[in-house]
């Protein structure tokens, strides 16, 4: 049953999504995963959570429905320039966390000479990530449009995103939306072929895959929030959440594995959010997608640069899989609680200062659904 009354359900400025919170941050702890399973067994077919690289659709998807219903109805009281300072201070915080991070941790690796041979390039490194500009410069990893910390690549595209919004996209009617839609799936389509899979954007040979990517599912959020594909149902947190690790937990199949993404990411992904959005929520799991929904960022804009130090310490020593495994069990927890501390000590108290010094009092009191 798609909810009826638009207005009513959608644009009560109390109303928090908090199923969907606790989804991103599943999504969050599939990336992490991976990223260790990478190191693990390079080879997808055997990695367990191989399709986990596809969260990255599932967060630009509920960015844009987020973005649409925080902004949507608002947009011409807050502005252009308080959007864009409020979308900064959001996000760019733990931007600058990721790159302190990583800058030490590459600096200090014990098990990778790698700094010594780009010191030169560091500086530069250090100064065009924390201003969210693609410098592709070490090749001995994959040429990552941002090697400090390689996560950043898709905030680069959200920011994109969201300036397209701001300058754009919230202006435009449903029509030109579907157009663009449709534009972007035949562009993913494209792209999932060429390349039999949508793991693109993080590295400069792929660069545009990354644009394909949030142009399709930034887009798709926006539509299922303009078109008030709000599902009501009973499923509740822990039923979707079996559903998106069915997402990343899906066989990586070489010969179909193009299909696989795409359905993915065109059809299940829109389909999680609009049934996250429209189910019911247990008060006994408020608190876990609570907690869930706010450290999903941090753990994802902080757990790399250790990542770093863990494929260094592979490629140097061999370990065995057993040794491997047992680290990954460990620092998983260790990861997460690491990034609550950064946000709770961190970035909450610097996003606090940032909003009281830049942000209207009467106005920042509107803003209170952001994502």
């Amino acid at each position: 049953m798609i909810v009826a009354d638009q207005t009513k359900y959608l644009t009560d400025t109390k109303r928090h999504f908090e199923i969907l919170d606790g989804l991103r941050g599943v999504a969050a702890l599939a990336v992490v995963i991976f990223h260790f399973m990478e190191s693990i067994t390079p080879d997808l077919k055997d990695n367990f959570i191989a399709h986990s690289y596809l969260a990255v659709d599932f967060f630009f998807c509920l960015s844009g429905f987020v973005i649409a219903y925080a902004y949507d109805v608002k947009f011409a009281k807050i502005g252009i320039a308080n959007f864009l300072k409020l979308r900064l201070i959001r996000l760019h915080p733990l931007v600058i966390i990721g790159v302190v991070l990583g800058l030490i941790c590459f600096m200090l690796d014990p098990f990778s000479s790698l700094f010594e041979e780009y010191s030169a390039k560091t500086v530069v490194m250090f100064i065009t990530s924390c201003l969210m500009i693609p410098y592709p410069a070490v090749e001995e990893r994959y040429f990552n449009l941002f090697h400090l910390n390689p996560p950043t690549w898709s905030l680069f595209w959200e920011y994109v995103a969201n300036i397209f919004y701001a300058l754009f996209l919230v202006k435009i009617r449903n029509k030109v939306l579907w157009g663009l839609v449709t534009i972007a799936a035949v562009l993913l389509c494209f792209e999932a072929i060429r390349s039999n899979n949508l793991l693109g954007g993080w590295g400069s040979p792929s660069v545009a895959a990354g644009g394909i990517r949030v142009f399709y599912s930034f887009l798709a959020g926006m539509l299922i929030y303009r078109m008030n594909w709000i599902i009501k149902n009973p499923l509740g947190f822990l039923p979707l959440s079996l559903l998106l690790s069915l997402a990343f937990l899906m066989p990586f199949v070489e010969k179909f594995n193009w299909l696989n993404d795409l359905v993915t990411v065109l059809f299940y992904f829109p389909l999680l959010i609009a049934l996250g959005a429209g189910s019911l929520l247990k008060p006994a799991y408020l608190k876990v997608c609570r907690f869930s929904g706010a450290i999903s960022y941090p753990l994802y804009m902080v757990h790399y640069p250790f990542l770093w130090v863990f494929h260094s310490y592979v490629l140097q020593n061999n370990p065995p899989v057993n040794e491997m495994i047992a680290i990954t069990v460990v620092g998983v927890p260790l990861l997460v609680a690491f990034a609550y501390c950064i946000m709770a000590f961190v970035d909450v108290p610097v996003r606090k200062y940032l909003k009281e010094k830049f942000i209207p009092r009467r106005e920042a009191n509107q803003y209170k659904q952001g994502s």
